[in-house]
């Protein structure tokens, strides 16, 4: 029996360089980010993860999931109903807002005006083997967060949007939608503890203080 040939275009691992003209997930969301101190920070796993302490660092204010794939948005949503004076700023991928994406139709409807959403979309599916996922087959996240009714929505492709895109993210009066369209690289693995316990203590404590 012959061997079977390979499916065509096919992506068996990540590009090791960036190529000319796409954004860098790391330097994006750094950019992205600003100035972290002032604002509460719930991410996705793994690449949207270290992105985040990869830009910010260990910090308190970062609840930084592992084995929840799909929640992020939701308890974003959730922080930014119970805290209404704080920025809330959710980093998440394509790939695990995918998994739990009717949440957009929510966030769309309660429209709290202190959440943001940065979607780092690389169009792969980094934590099961980097299979092509939806997105680099025309599936287009930002324009499902305007179908969840969501106000402020904008794609980011270019070093040159970046700027505009984090002033909205903090500035929008309403909810806000960032798609940021990166290159299909891996960067390094940041690592951290994974007591979830712990990182919820230390984020409650940032947030509530320890009285």
């Amino acid at each position: 029996m012959s061997k079977m040939s390979s499916k065509p275009g096919l992506r068996t691992g990540p590009e090791e360089k960036v190529q000319d003209g796409m954004l860098e997930r790391r330097h994006a969301v750094k950019t992205l980010l600003g100035d972290t101190s002032d604002i509460l920070i719930v991410t996705g796993l793994a690449g949207a993860k270290d992105d985040v302490l990869a830009a910010a660092g260990d910090v308190p204010n970062a609840y930084t999931l592992s084995g929840a794939m799909g929640a992020a948005t939701a308890m974003g949503l959730g922080l930014a109903l119970a805290q209404p004076d704080k920025r809330v700023i959710v980093v998440t991928g394509e790939g695990e807002l995918l998994m739990n994406v009717g949440t957009l139709a929510s966030v769309g409807v309660l429209n709290p005006p202190n959440l943001s959403i940065v979607c780092v979309d690389n169009e792969r599916y980094g934590e099961t083997g980097w299979q092509e996922s939806h997105t680099g087959r025309g599936v287009d996240m930002a324009k499902m967060a305007e179908g969840g009714c969501i106000p402020n929505v904008r794609t980011v492709t270019k070093e040159s949007e970046l700027k505009d895109a984090g002033q909205m993210l903090r500035e929008s009066n309403g909810t806000s939608f960032v798609l940021v369209k990166v290159a299909p690289t891996d960067a390094p693995s940041i690592h951290r503890s994974r007591d979830a316990s712990w990182h919820k203590g230390r984020f409650r404590e940032a947030l509530l203080g320890t009285n």
